[in-house]
């Protein structure tokens, strides 16, 4: 686990990316407005979902923190596209740069927009694996 695995990320399938993403566009409160797709319970971080998979399999996992300044320097040893994708993780899940407040007055957020939707939990992902 990169980081502490404490930040915050909003997981989605793509299928209910696709299904936000169609109400978006055929509804008019939408118009020049971002929607964001967080849905309540998907805004997970790291050790959550593997808190969720351990449960799962009635067994503890060994986890292994790999501490940001290992990460960086990862970043700068890597090529293309690793160090790139590295990047994104360090940004995301480690700096939490996509753990940001949405401003209801431009921003919409599809599970509040769009309450009949009934979205893939990670939990419930999580299922096929087993």
């Amino acid at each position: 686990i990169q980081g502490d695995g404490n930040v915050k990320g909003a997981y989605v399938t793509e299928a209910d990316v696709g299904t936000y993403t169609v109400e978006a566009v055929n509804d008019p409160n939408t118009l020049n407005k971002a929607v964001h797709i967080r849905l309540p319970a998907n805004y997970l971080s790291l050790n959550e979902i593997v808190s969720l998979w351990e449960k799962k399999i009635g067994k503890s996992i060994e986890k292994i923190y790999v501490p940001e300044e290992e990460v960086l320097k990862n970043i700068q040893e890597l090529s293309f596209p690793n160090n790139y994708l590295l990047a994104l993780y360090h940004s995301q899940q480690i700096r939490g740069d996509a753990v940001y407040e949405i401003d209801p007055t431009k921003d919409v957020e599809a599970s509040q927009a769009y309450p009949h939707v009934k979205y893939t939990t990670v939990d419930e992902y999580l299922n096929q694996f087993l």
